[in-house]
C-alpha cells in the first residue's frame, strides 16, 4: 500500500503510472479532504447549516493542496459546493500578515473552537512520525500490535540511498514480518515506482511525499529567515513537532466519538463515503504536437 496524503504524488501517479500504481494507493482521503467532509457534513449540521452555508478554509505548506481541493471527487453536486472552498499556503498567509502589519504581541486572545481539539488536559499534543503526517509510524505500530501482538514503542529507521529514503522492519521469531519505507522527493519516488513496476518492491507500506524532507519543506512553505538555511528551518520545525507529547489516534476520545456519532461505526457505508475516494488514470492525448512522424 502507498500513502495517499500527498496530492503532488497522487497527481504524478495518475498522469504517469496509472494502470500499475493506482491500485496500490490507499483509498483514504488526505487529512485536508477528511477535514472537509467533517466540516461540511458533521460540523455544519451541528450549527444548523447546509454545506453551501459553510465556507471552509485550510492553511497548508503546499500549493498542490489547491489542486487537490478542486478535484471533482470533492464537489457536492446537490449543494454545489466543495468540501474545501479555499486553500491558503503558509507563505501566502505570512505575506497577508506582513501587508496588514499584524503585530501578534498586540492581539487579544481568541476563543477557539474546541470540537476537534489537540489539547489534552491543557497540554498541546501531537503525533509521532514528524511533520508529514506520521502515517508510516502509526500504521506500523498498529499492524505490529494487531497482526503479531508486538508493542513497538520506539521505531528505528535504516537510511538507504539518502536521508529521504529510509525503512523500518519488524522481526518475529527471527523472521522479517513487516517492512515499511518512507520515500520523499521524486528521485526516490521514481526508484520506488520502477521497483513496483518490475515486481521487485519488498515493502508492505510506503509513506510517499513529493517534496524532499516531506511536508515541512512543502512548495508553499514559509521561507527561511535572514541568515537561516532551508535545512536549518526544516530542522527547527521538525524539532518543534517532536517536542510535543505524542498521542496515538486510537487513544484520542474525539476520534472514537466521531466514528460513533458521525459515521455510525468504522465499517459503515457513511464512513466509506466520507473518508475514502477514488483515483483516475489520465489518458495521454495524441495530437499533432506529440505524434512522432
Amino acid at each position: 500500500m502507498l500513502a495517499s496524503a500527498c496530492p503532488g504524488w497522487v497527481c504524478y501517479a495518475e498522469k504517469t503510472h496509472g494502470s500499475y500504481i493506482l491500485p496500490f494507493i490507499s483509498t483514504t482521503k488526505s487529512p485536508q479532504q477528511i477535514m472537509g467532509s467533517l466540516i461540511k457534513d458533521h460540523y455544519g449540521k451541528s450549527l444548523g447549516k447546509r454545506p453551501d452555508e459553510v465556507y471552509h478554509v485550510t492553511i497548508m505548506p503546499c500549493y498542490d493542496k489547491k489542486l487537490e481541493a478542486s478535484r471533482e471527487d470533492f464537489y457536492n453536486d446537490i449543494y454545489r459546493t466543495r468540501d474545501v472552498d479555499c486553500v491558503i499556503s503558509t507563505i501566502e498567509l505570512e505575506k497577508m500578515f506582513e501587508e496588514k502589519r499584524v503585530n501578534f504581541a498586540e492581539l487579544e486572545n481568541a476563543e477557539l473552537d474546541q470540537l476537534f481539539s489537540s489539547v489534552d488536559q491543557e497540554e498541546l499534543v501531537g503525533h509521532s512520525g514528524g511533520g508529514s503526517g506520521g502515517f508510516l509510524e502509526n500504521i506500523f505500530t498498529y499492524a505490529a500490535k494487531e497482526l503479531y501482538g508486538q508493542t513497538v514503542d520506539n521505531i528505528t529507521y535504516k537510511t538507504l540511498r539518502n536521508k529521504d529514503f529510509k525503512e523500518v522492519t519488524l522481526q518475529v521469531d527471527g523472521q522479517e514480518v513487516l517492512k515499511f519505507a518512507a520515500a520523499y522527493g521524486f528521485r526516490n519516488i521514481q526508484n520506488l515506482v520502477q521497483k513496483i513496476k518490475r515486481g521487485k518492491s519488498p515493502y508492505h507500506f510506503v509513506e510517499v511525499m513529493a517534496c524532499p524532507a516531506g511536508c515541512l519543506n512543502g512548495g508553499g512553505q514559509i521561507r527561511p529567515g535572514d541568515g537561516e538555511t532551508s535545512k536549518e528551518l526544516i530542522g527547527r520545525l521538525d524539532e518543534l513537532y517532536n517536542s510535543l507529547r505524542s498521542r496515538k489516534p486510537s487513544e484520542n476520545p474525539a476520534v472514537e466519538k466521531l466514528y460513533k456519532e458521525w459515521l455510525g461505526g468504522e465499517s459503515s457505508q457513511k464512513a466509506k463515503e466520507m473518508l475514502h475516494t477514488n483515483y483516475h488514470e489520465v489518458e495521454k492525448l495524441n495530437t499533432a504536437l506529440n505524434i512522432k512522424w
